[in-house]
């Protein structure tokens, strides 16, 4: 049986490692400095984490859109998800603000782009559930 990466659900996941990342890692790593470990705001990790989800979100959204749609929404959603998080590195002061809106724009883009993967006589027989 073959294995098969699901690259939409990988984008996902690491949308929301780093959603995860940015939230908690100020609340649990407060106390690194009394140790001389500064990780937070390690410009270098935070532009891997953004690198990264970069990656794997261009890999999955472009294979659904070469494979399966043509759709070009999931794409903007992503650019401007990808976009924001840069924002959030060069505006440090309005970061908690700035990163829910990119969190939803790459999570919304990979979602939207699992659904429109989805094979067509699978969303017929959704439709007609639906009419009965």
């Amino acid at each position: 049986m073959a294995f098969k990466i699901n690259w939409d659900a990988l984008g996902i996941g690491a949308s929301l490692a780093c959603a995860i990342h940015c939230a908690i890692l100020p609340l649990v790593l407060s106390s690194l400095p009394i140790f001389g470990i500064n990780i937070i705001d390690n410009a270098a990790f935070e532009y891997f984490m953004i690198f990264l989800a970069f990656c794997v979100g261009c890999y999955a959204l472009m294979h659904g859109f070469r494979k399966h749609h043509r759709k070009s929404l999931p794409l903007l959603l992503f650019t401007a998800g990808i976009l924001l998080l840069f924002a959030k590195q060069h505006w440090h002061k309005y970061e908690l603000y700035i990163l829910p809106f990119a969190v939803i724009f790459i999570a919304s883009a990979h979602f939207i782009n699992f659904r429109l993967c989805k094979p067509q006589h699978v969303k017929e027989e959704q439709a007609e559930r639906i009419a009965a």
